[in-house]
């Protein structure tokens, strides 16, 4: 999901809000084992496949990444913990029938431990979490929410990381306080 076309300058990710990441991966624990580990590899790039087919399942972003040469996990980035159990649970996608055929060898004993299998959330409240990206295409948590130049949100981590999005209606509110100001100034409120 991240483009290839370098941004130049110093951006940021536009995440406003909670941060919803997924780590999820496997590890080949028995490489002869090929014929155990392939169809995990391979069940996956399905289910990336499949969300990336239906954006209104909530995945924003993803990225495949390597931690060896045994150990192969996707980031994801979620709009919400509520999409991400929808989506693991919903029995019309891939991962329920993945689940379901993975638990199904367990109760037989037929999983030889060739293959491991993890995952683990996070939801990163805002004001948690703060990114910056030197000549780099749309990246991670930017390919995910946008990128925009880092001087919106501050040259520093800090300043970044004190980013708070706008409330819902904080605009309205304050031209609501401004007319009471002005109503005030001129001698029409209340007194």
């Amino acid at each position: 999901m991240s483009g290839t076309r370098v941004t130049a300058g110093r951006t940021t990710a536009a995440a406003e809000g909670d941060v919803v990441v997924l780590l999820i991966g496997m590890r080949v624990n028995h490489f002869w084992a090929v014929h155990q580990w392939v169809p995990v590899f391979f069940a996956m790039l399905r289910m990336v496949r499949d969300l990336e087919k239906e954006p209104g399942r909530g995945l924003l972003g993803r990225i495949l990444l390597t931690a060896s040469p045994r150990t192969y996990y996707v980031v994801q980035y979620w709009e919400s913990k509520e999409q991400l159990y929808a989506y693991a649970s919903a029995p019309d996608m891939f991962h329920h029938k993945a689940w379901g055929i993975i638990n199904r060898k367990e109760r037989a004993g037929k999983l030889r431990q060739h293959v491991g299998i993890w995952h683990e959330t996070y939801v990163v409240p805002e004001g948690s979490y703060e990114s910056i990206y030197a000549d780099m295409p749309p990246f991670g948590l930017a390919a995910a929410h946008g990128a925009l130049p880092v001087e919106k949100r501050g040259r520093r981590a800090a300043d970044r990381f004190a980013h708070r999005s706008p409330r819902p209606g904080a605009e309205a509110e304050a031209e609501g306080e401004v007319e009471v100001e002005m109503e005030t100034e001129a001698g029409g409120g209340a007194g």
